[in-house]
């Protein structure tokens, strides 16, 4: 019965060490369209990757480039490291959660090699993208540059 009267609002924290970009610089039209859904990239300057959010693993891809959260409020988030870093096969690539685990924002969910990922894959932008938009009813990004993983505050999401 309370749950009614909370306002239902998201903060999402920087999943990656790095300089913040918009959708729309990700060398890839999937992402910089904006068809998977609105969100940021974050070009990293480690290969660490953390929660953004407090919530539960949906999915990590078998190639490890990639994680899906949903948060405790139902907002669903995907973390794709670079671009084109299928191709690697989880080359260089580490998996610290698996589906179903509950995570809080901070919490470590993948490593992976920043150098060899810079040297194979079209590109180390990191899209950090919200996929069910239809539950958003307003979004507030930061108007920052440079993000600090698990602390740096880059975006509000209320949702409806």
């Amino acid at each position: 019965m309370f749950r009614l009267f909370r306002k239902r609002e998201e903060v999402i924290v920087s999943p990656l060490t790095g300089n913040v970009r918009s959708l729309e610089n990700v060398p890839d039209p999937v992402f910089a369209q904006k068809m998977m859904g609105d969100g940021f990239a974050i070009e990293p300057t480690d290969g660490v990757v953390v929660s953004p959010i407090h919530g539960e693993v949906v999915q990590v891809f078998p190639t490890k480039h990639a994680v899906g959260l949903r948060s405790d409020e139902g907002l669903e988030i995907l973390i794709h490291v670079g671009i084109d870093t299928v191709h690697l096969h989880g080359e260089g690539f580490e998996a610290y959660v698996k589906a179903g685990d509950r995570v809080k924002a901070g919490d470590l969910l993948l490593s992976f090699d920043l150098a060899l990922v810079q040297q194979k894959a079209k590109s180390p932008l990191t899209p950090v993208v919200i996929t069910n938009g239809e539950v958003v009813n307003e979004c507030h990004r930061e108007r920052i540059e440079q993000a600090e993983r698990g602390s740096t505050v880059l975006m509000k999401v209320k949702l409806k």
